[in-house]
């Protein structure tokens, strides 16, 4: 670490007023204090929390919370290549994980390229620092999307999302939406075919460097939530459901290695526990409530294990930035994504999926949320004050 503090020391004069390199101050300040603590503190007077701790460092945590969801979804890829190729008896660990990772690889450096290359272009205009936050959103992107999204989709996607749904907010800790979901959003709404469309989406068809099997033409491998909406029969048990070896997005499908993530989270305290509780409390009693009624054929548990509703309780609908803030308001907030999320998959057929939309839409309203329970506050203070 020493040896990677003098060189930063060494190029820094470079980088200030007056240097060769002035115009990539961003770019320099951006990578320096993503390797080292600031040196600067507030001031010791006023409120203000002195912590080594910024928000970089917080953004490092959710993305190594992210890693096991990950690293299962390239594996999940190959598994799924190899089953519909009918060679999974021929399959090794190892031959299936390093061809998920081939698929998966262009996917993150395509989102971190486009994202990051706007964010830096539109720091040095502005002559700020590096806004952190896509350290996050840009490997979330890769895994809400399907194995065969075509990159130039993505790269245009991912500009949409951070140009539209944060750049003209003001960047980050100032965006209404969550940046990766708008990234899904403007995919499904814009390319829905290569979202929901064929089957085939699900799975990737063809080798990759002399790894995994060509697909034949006639497979299928619509997802659980595809096949009840089709009206057919699921084709996965429930263990393979919980673990991960079904056709989905990339970092969706495992239970168990996004709940290893969400330990993480909590413990650290990064996400905040009432958030994603509600989440799953809100899904878990909606779902058993179209159950009882015979709307739909899945139980509650079923509902939360399946389709993107972990990855987005665990890792979108706690983003501090676009969810609610105050602690009574996090119930609410987190309790109705996951009511509407199971309303949606439930009573829209032609949509399957929820989560997204879900997710969204309450981003709207996360702030009118909050100003009623300040407002609430408030009263309940000046009674208080008047007796």
């Amino acid at each position: 670490m020493n040896a990677l503090r003098k060189f930063f020391d060494n190029i820094k004069p470079n980088f200030e007023e007056g240097g060769k390199l002035h115009a990539f101050r961003s770019l320099y300040d951006g990578f320096e204090t993503f390797a080292f603590v600031p040196n600067t503190t507030a001031g010791r007077c006023g409120t203000h929390v002195h912590d080594a701790i910024d928000s970089k460092r917080i953004m490092s945590l959710v993305v190594i919370a992210l890693v096991p969801a990950l690293l299962f979804g390239m594996y999940n890829v190959g598994y799924q290549n190899a089953l519909a190729a009918g060679q999974l008896e021929n399959a090794t660990f190892w031959g299936m994980f390093f061809y998920g990772f081939l698929a998966v690889l262009p996917k993150i450096i395509v989102s971190y390229i486009v994202g990051l290359g706007i964010e830096f272009t539109v720091a040095q205009w502005k002559n700020e620092e590096i806004h952190e936050g896509f350290l996050v959103s840009g490997i979330i992107i890769p895994m809400i999307v399907p194995v065969n999204t075509p990159l130039w989709m993505l790269a245009f996607a991912t500009a949409f999302a951070v140009i539209f749904a944060k750049e003209i907010f003001g960047g980050t800790g100032m965006n209404i939406f969550n940046v990766a979901l708008i990234t899904r959003a403007f995919l499904f709404f814009s390319y829905p075919s290569v979202m929901t469309g064929d089957d085939s989406v699900w799975v990737a068809q063809h080798t990759i460097l002399g790894l995994g099997f060509d697909v034949p033409d006639t497979f299928s491998a619509a997802t659980p939530l595809g096949e009840i909406a089709q009206g057919a029969a699921l084709s996965t048990s429930f263990c393979d459901q919980l673990c991960g070896f079904i056709p989905g997005s990339i970092g969706e499908t495992s239970v168990i290695a996004i709940a290893l993530g969400a330990c993480l989270l909590l413990w650290t305290g990064v996400a905040s526990w009432k958030t994603m509780l509600s989440v799953f409390v809100g899904g878990a009693l909606t779902g058993w409530m179209y159950n009882a009624l015979g709307l739909s054929p899945l139980t509650a548990c079923q509902h939360l294990v399946l389709g993107g509703f972990c990855f987005g309780a665990v890792f979108m609908a706690t983003d501090p930035v676009t969810s609610a803030r105050t602690e009574g308001g996090k119930w609410i907030y987190g309790f109705l994504i996951g009511f509407v999320a199971v309303t949606v998959r439930v009573l829209n057929p032609g949509y399957p999926e929820g989560m997204m939309l879900a997710i969204l839409l309450m981003n709207l309203f996360a702030p009118l949320i909050d100003y009623c329970f300040v407002s609430r506050n408030i009263s309940r203070r000046a009674k208080r004050a008047k007796i």
